[in-house]
């Protein structure tokens, strides 16, 4: 079981994203209002906060929705989760459709780290079922 520790969009591609607190996730779509939203397979993106925390206590100053991020969960290492796993928070239900990313090159975090976990430690899931997200919501996995 995860905690929902931030909820993160941007209207824009290419920026950082902002914590909202809460947000309504839409069916096949992503959620409302974010820019990576669509009828694709990276509907909604995951990181674990457990794996944030690790890297700033390396020196990164790095606020929630730095790495692109949608979902910041604690207590789920979501790199060891095999695709097609499905999560449920509240009515929503997301299903993992996608490991890791290429980084595109010379983002702000690995120009002044030297590394990014978003490449080996995000997650991209589809939303199978919406609803309303916000912090501090549970998320489980269920199968």
């Amino acid at each position: 079981m995860g905690k929902v520790m931030a909820v993160c969009v941007s209207e824009i591609k290419g920026v950082q994203k902002r914590n909202v607190h809460t947000a309504k996730l839409v069916e096949n779509y992503g959620i409302e209002n974010d820019a990576h939203a669509g009828n694709w397979h990276r509907q909604v993106s995951l990181l674990s906060y457990d794996k944030i925390e690790e890297f700033r206590a390396r020196g990164a100053v790095v606020d929630d929705g730095a790495f692109g991020e949608n979902l910041i969960v604690q207590g789920i290492d979501f790199r060891n989760c095999p695709i097609g796993t499905r999560f449920r928070c509240n009515d929503v239900i997301l299903e993992l459709t996608q490991i890791g990313k290429e980084c595109h090159s010379g983002c702000a975090i690995y120009k002044a780290m030297g590394d990014c976990i978003m490449p080996r430690e995000g997650v991209f899931t589809k939303v199978l079922h919406g609803g309303i997200i916000s912090e501090g919501d549970e998320l489980e996995i269920i199968n």
